[in-house]
């Protein structure tokens, strides 16, 4: 790691990183979305041998690059801001930050920035629940979350989400790339599937189109677009009823 040259801590401010040699550091009170084009994680990806979590990299349909993740916990919130319609943008591990808290230097590395349709930003930090309810892990999940709510950012700490929705998700997952389906039968599915038809419903409209094993990628490569939306809240499957998001 390039080594940083601390220059007092009274005031907030924050480092990020373009390059294996270039580091930048932004006050935090003019920290901006525009100082974040061209970054790169903080940290490179780690791993070795026997150690509890599993980092790697996922390919992200939001960002159009590989995301790294240093947990199975991390993976599951980037799948979701993967799939959500509202988020586009992801960076991991976007910046490193540092204040003086009560009287105590403190330097924090979020998991997440999250850039959101809107024009707001959300910062995720991913902790398991029972270190999230730890008083030591949350005094240090809280004064990040000051900083960045005070400069109109969103804030989240996140420990899981209902089990049957990141199931779903995750299979959804395995149809985000546009080069793994029939782009022929997704333009076919737009036309011929109606508002309210059940998954089943939906396969036999195509099925004078293609085969069942490419017929069905096509429809749940849409659900993952957000063409589509279903309840997640139940397994999904051939009765999961189609909405067409207007």
């Amino acid at each position: 790691m390039v080594a940083i040259r601390e220059r007092g801590a009274a005031e907030a401010a924050v480092w990020i990183r373009y390059g294996v040699d270039e580091v930048r550091q932004v006050p935090f009170g003019r920290l901006g979305q525009r100082h974040f084009e061209g970054s790169v994680p903080w940290r490179a990806m780690r791993s070795r041998r026997g150690q509890a979590h599993l980092p790697g990299s996922y390919w992200s349909s939001t960002a159009g690059t590989q995301v790294i993740f240093e947990s199975q916990l991390e993976l599951a919130r980037l799948l979701l801001a993967d799939f959500d319609p509202d988020v586009i943008g992801i960076r991991a591990q976007p910046c490193w930050v540092r204040s003086k808290v009560k009287g105590r230097v403190r330097r924090h590395v979020p998991d997440f920035l999250l850039t959101l349709r809107s024009g707001l930003v959300r910062v995720v930090n991913v902790k398991p629940a029972d270190r999230a309810r730890d008083p030591k892990v949350r005094e240090a999940l809280a004064w990040p979350g000051e900083l960045f709510a005070a400069q109109g950012w969103l804030y989240e700490v996140w420990s899981g989400c209902e089990p049957v929705v990141l199931r779903n998700v995750r299979f959804l997952a395995g149809f985000r790339r546009p080069w793994v389906v029939d782009s022929a039968l997704v333009d076919r599915a737009r036309e011929l599937v109606k508002d309210g038809d059940e998954l089943a419903v939906a396969e036999h409209r195509l099925s004078a189109y293609g085969k069942r094993e490419d017929v069905r990628p096509a429809l749940l490569s849409l659900l993952w677009r957000g063409y589509w939306r279903t309840d997640l809240t139940r397994p999904l499957g051939g009765r999961s009823a189609l909405r067409r998001v207007s």
